[in-house]
């Protein structure tokens, strides 16, 4: 019982940090949110009421999916990547007045989506619909991959995205 009020505690301190951090966009405030999600892979087992427990990291892989994506975006990229007024990034176009347009944008508003989708549907025993998830992340940005930048930030984005989710199901489905 002790057990589950501390991982229940900890998971919502990591909330609350990742919050904070979507907030005052500082990312690296989402990082200790790997550690109860690694304890509960690591450590957990069934507990009794544990669906409160999968509610929490489920909220978890969603929310904290964000500032850990664009921290992992940061490290990948170094900042090197203009970031748009929408949530995108601008990528040079020789053909368009100005000579920058925004692409990806609205990329946080998906990632949630994707997130929740994706631990849903494992937590649902539908891991199959985790390539529909990635088949229409795809072929709906399709358009915008031209650009190197634009694929490079598609590319560790989604497998960053997708592997946080896939770790906070894991950690879902090992307290169930």
């Amino acid at each position: 019982m002790i057990w589950y009020i501390v991982a229940i505690a900890a998971v919502v301190v990591t909330i609350v940090l990742s919050l904070v951090a979507i907030r005052f966009k500082r990312p690296w405030l989402a990082a200790p949110s790997a550690l109860p999600v690694f304890a509960l892979i690591v450590f957990g087992g069934p507990l009794e009421g544990g669906v409160i427990l999968v509610i929490v990291v489920t909220a978890l892989g969603v929310i904290a999916g964000s500032p850990i994506v664009a921290l992992i975006l940061r490290l990948a990229t170094s900042d090197k990547v203009e970031l748009g007024s929408y949530g995108g990034i601008l990528v040079r176009d020789a053909s368009a007045t100005p000579p920058k347009r925004e692409v990806l944008r609205g990329g946080a508003t998906i990632g949630y989506l994707e997130r929740f989708a994706l631990i849903g549907s494992v937590l649902a025993g539908q891991q199959a619909a985790v390539a529909i998830i990635v088949a229409i992340k795809g072929l709906g940005r399709f358009s915008e991959l031209e650009s190197a930048q634009a694929r490079e930030r598609f590319i560790i984005g989604t497998l960053a995205s997708l592997a946080w989710a896939g770790a906070c199901a894991a950690a879902a489905v090992f307290s169930w």
